[in-house]
């Protein structure tokens, strides 16, 4: 009995299926990176200024009453009015001054008869004559204060020209002493004007500094005659501020069809080194201070601390790190 239960262990075990080896994995090849890569080479990079410049007078005349405490009665230009010297351009209220010169005129009058009565009835009383003589300089001397009020409500250009500024004052407002009304500009002297949005921008321009003016056509040499450091100082912030992010080009040889408001391309050159070594911007990569490139050393990118010099819009100039021919990678 003991062996038919061995040979029948036996039996079944043999009936059982046969353990399947495990199946391996397929190989994956690894994915290939696609390196953009751009050849270190030598060459000329330049830092320039490129911007729209206006064109605006060179000579203003800035035409304000010299005394405060006059209501404003009108003003007679427009922006862009052609003024001739010697124009009224803006009126006070006159108040009673005119009615008081024409009495005081009259009063002049009447004591210039008096002086003649005075000879005909008292010839030889000197006393007598040289009295009505005072009176009318008396007179005289009060209608000539008058006259001289009357003038000081007339605001008049001494210069001839087109109006480019206008002060948004009212009829009937107070004027303030020394404070512009209007400004009367030569049409014919004109600068070039360029105002940036950013003061970093102007960093490196001098004055004297070449400047090339493209208007109407045509491309004619300048140079810079005014920076944030040489501008005019202001009290006035808007002023000031104004001047601290613009520079003035001064162009030869402009068409004379150039008027004040046209605009110009400009270009002006702060920065230009030759034979060194360049890679475009995209390839300079800066991480807590750090300026880096990385570069394809087999199939492998190595990170390399380099020392940048000149940046322009599209190029940056390596001063140490890397050597001519090696291949920067440009993409992340």
């Amino acid at each position: 009995m003991t062996a038919s239960i061995v040979i029948t262990c036996i039996t079944g075990c043999s009936l059982l299926p046969q353990e399947e080896e495990a199946l391996k994995p397929p190989l994956v090849k690894p994915v290939k990176e696609n390196f953009e890569l751009y050849e270190v080479k030598k060459g000329t990079i330049k830092k320039q200024i490129n911007g729209v410049g206006i064109f605006a007078a060179d000579k203003m005349q800035y035409l304000f009453y010299p005394e405060s405490g006059g209501r404003l009665a009108e003003i007679n230009v427009n922006l862009g009015s052609v003024v001739n010297k010697g124009d009224v351009v803006a009126q006070l209220e006159k108040g009673e001054i005119e009615g008081k010169i024409l009495q005081q005129e009259l009063v002049v009058e009447k004591a210039r008869l008096a002086l003649e009565q005075a000879k005909d009835e008292k010839r030889g009383d000197a006393i007598a004559i040289r009295i009505k003589l005072l009176d009318i300089q008396k007179e005289e001397i009060q209608l000539d204060l008058y006259r001289k009020q009357l003038s000081k409500t007339k605001l008049i250009s001494d210069v001839s020209g087109i109006v480019t500024f206008l002060d948004p004052i009212r009829q009937g407002d107070p004027v303030v002493a020394y404070k512009a009304i209007l400004t009367v500009s030569d049409p014919k002297s004109v600068r070039l004007v360029y105002e940036t949005t950013n003061t970093n921008d102007l960093v490196g321009v001098q004055i004297g500094m070449p400047a090339e003016v493209k208007v109407k056509g045509g491309v004619y040499p300048g140079i810079v005659s005014q920076i944030p450091a040489t501008a005019p100082q202001s009290d006035v912030k808007a002023i000031a501020d104004k001047n601290a992010k613009t520079i003035v080009i001064t162009a030869q040889g402009l068409p004379d069809t150039i008027e004040i408001g046209n605009s110009a391309d400009i270009t002006i050159v702060t920065e230009n080194r030759e034979d060194v070594m360049i890679i475009p911007k995209i390839g300079l990569r800066s991480y807590m201070g750090r300026d880096y490139v990385q570069v394809l050393e087999g199939e492998s990118r190595k990170e390399l601390d380099v020392e940048k010099g000149i940046v322009s819009s599209t190029e940056v100039e390596i001063r140490k790190g890397i050597k001519e021919g090696q291949k920067v990678i440009l993409n992340n």
